[in-house]
């Protein structure tokens, strides 16, 4: 059997990134980013950049507002809190890239060459 687990976002940092050092030594900036969803929601995902793996020098230029490409793969963790026991499915990058402003998630372009796609996939006309 043949498992992937790979993951390719683009969207827009939506809070300030927290860097955080852990008691290894190892740093970590943490970043929410909105992804578009079918329609106009916004999903919010968590984004753990570890800045052995993607660099500092990366993470270093990215602000609430930005809009960056982020590929990585899908985490769950299990930690225990006072609440009990909890789980936390995120990101955890291996790249993140700092988009144009102008590029192709601007609101007031279009997203695809081609313009709009119905649900099937295939252009709108």
């Amino acid at each position: 059997m043949v498992t992937v687990n790979v993951v390719v976002l683009a969207g827009t940092v939506s809070a300030e990134p927290v860097m955080r050092r852990m008691p290894s030594g190892d740093e970590v900036t943490e970043l929410r980013l909105s992804v578009p969803e079918a329609g106009r929601r916004l999903l919010p995902l968590p984004i753990a950049a570890w800045h052995a793996t993607v660099g500092a020098r990366a993470l270093e230029e990215i602000a609430k507002g930005d809009r960056v490409l982020v590929h990585g793969q899908l985490v769950r963790r299990f930690y225990r809190s006072g609440a009990g026991a909890r789980s936390l499915t995120e990101v955890v990058a291996s790249g993140i890239k700092k988009l144009d402003p102008q590029g192709p998630l601007d609101p007031q372009g279009p997203l695809d060459p081609q313009g709009p796609l119905d649900p099937q996939g295939r252009a709108a006309s």
